[in-house]
């Protein structure tokens, strides 16, 4: 009997022990990917401005052609709304609420239950060519699993952002 009061104790201990280390994890969880693109700002812009253009250059897109897609809202810009249905991802949607021609737009993102983030497209002059930072940003609460979960956000997002960034140089430098 004694063993397993000990195994019990032990694995109470080791969940307490779990949950206090999560709160010395990050709550804010920050990923970031940058890229240059041999185009003019202007020629870049639309192709992330627009939930539309977004499939053009999606790593998620392609790789779920049966993804349904609903747009509403302007077509571009401020409002601009898309929302998506799929076996492999899901329900969702983003939605812009930043639009600053040629340099930012700010995108809402709604994962339903697994929560809200935010993505960012910074455009900015890099020789003749424009910088593209993407970055995603969510905030875990006070969720010990969701802090624990944000330690593996960067290798579960950054090379899909990697790859949407390799897909938006090939798109902006075709349309030139």
């Amino acid at each position: 009997m004694r063993p397993l009061i000990r195994l019990a104790l032990g694995t109470v201990l080791l969940a307490i022990l779990l949950v206090a280390v999560a709160f010395a994890l990050p709550q804010e969880i920050t990923v970031a990917r940058s890229k240059v693109i041999n185009a003019p700002e202007s020629d870049v812009f639309p192709l992330v401005n627009s939930p539309k253009r977004f499939n053009e250059w999606s790593p998620w897109a392609a790789r779920d052609p049966e993804m349904k897609f609903t747009f509403s809202g302007p077509a571009e810009g401020k409002g601009a709304r898309m929302e998506w249905s799929s076996d492999e991802f899901e329900t969702g949607s983003q939605e812009i609420l930043e639009s600053r021609p040629n340099s930012h737009v700010k995108v809402k993102l709604d994962f339903g239950d697994m929560g809200n983030a935010i993505a960012t497209y910074q455009l900015r002059p890099d020789g003749a060519g424009t910088k593209v930072v993407w970055l995603f940003e969510t905030n875990t609460g006070n969720n010990p699993i969701k802090r624990w979960m944000g330690l593996m956000f960067d290798r579960w997002i950054g090379k899909d952002y990697e790859m949407g960034l390799e897909k938006l140089k090939q798109v902006a430098e075709a349309g030139q």
